[in-house]
């Protein structure tokens, strides 16, 4: 599950040094003495999630091991869901976010962001065997599902008035993919590389509209914190870009799909 090194065993104090106990990480030139705790989703694939193997991965996951190797710090990966995430990094609890998160207007007076590392943009998805909905206007007087927080959600809110539909939020996509299997809502936003993915595992639904433009993913900070880890994320991304790591993490998860 783990990317990236993490800090196992604390430096206990020896010799003339008496009562000094704590933890720490090995010092590097780049990544320095301390290590981060960044939080990420639970169930966000192909960004984050579990695999056949239990193994927590993905394209987030791989991209945050990437650059932590190439700029030499150490974090620690704690999968919370989104909002969990988001409250831990504004309560303090977390260093920073990587959860497929929007980069938005709104979001950028509370956090700062890295350089944009994935451009996406959202599409409508229905049950595989339903042929009721085709567009947006087949949505009138119906209720659709969206994950809260997503760009996804945002979306859909954009154009609910325009089309006559209501919104059921859910705190994870493959609740949020049951309730339109099940017939509870009729269609569901979805960010189109987590979709594409999931309808490439089997998860019953089908995409019925082209993609929306949407916004970028970034990897954030509490607002005016952690300047040093914004500034090796956005070195790394650099970096692994130029060596083609970037793509081989992108191809190992959405290529062909």
């Amino acid at each position: 599950m783990k990317k990236g090194k993490r800090i196992l065993a604390c430096i206990l104090a020896v010799g003339l040094i008496v009562g000094l106990a704590g933890c720490g990480s090995k010092s590097d030139s780049k990544g320095g003495d301390k290590s981060y705790i960044i939080a990420t989703d639970t169930t966000f694939a192909p960004f984050e999630f579990t695999d056949d193997k239990n193994n927590f991965t993905g394209i987030d996951v791989d991209i945050l091991s990437a650059i932590a190797k190439d700029q030499g710090f150490d974090y620690e990966l704690q999968s919370l869901g989104f909002d969990a995430a988001v409250a831990a990094l504004e309560s303090g609890q977390a260093d920073g976010v990587i959860a497929g998160m929007s980069i938005t207007d709104e979001r950028a007076k509370k956090y700062d962001f890295s350089d944009a590392y994935y451009d996406s943009g959202v599409v409508m998805a229905i049950k595989a065997d339903d042929s009721s909905i085709k567009s947006y206007e087949d949505l009138n007087g119906k209720k659709v599902a969206c994950k809260t927080g997503t760009e996804g959600a945002t979306f859909a809110e954009s154009i609910k008035d325009k089309y006559g539909f209501e919104i059921a939020y859910f705190k994870d996509s493959p609740k949020m993919y049951e309730d339109v299997k099940t017939g509870n809502t009729v269609a569901c936003f979805e960010d189109y590389p987590v979709m594409g993915y999931g309808i490439s595992q089997g998860n019953g639904l089908k995409m019925v509209t082209d993609m929306e433009k949407g916004s970028s993913y970034g990897f954030a900070v509490l607002k005016g914190k952690n300047a040093e880890l914004l500034k090796m994320f956005d070195e790394g991304l650099k970096n692994i870009k130029a060596s083609g790591e970037y793509q081989k993490i992108l191809d190992k998860y959405i290529a062909n799909k």
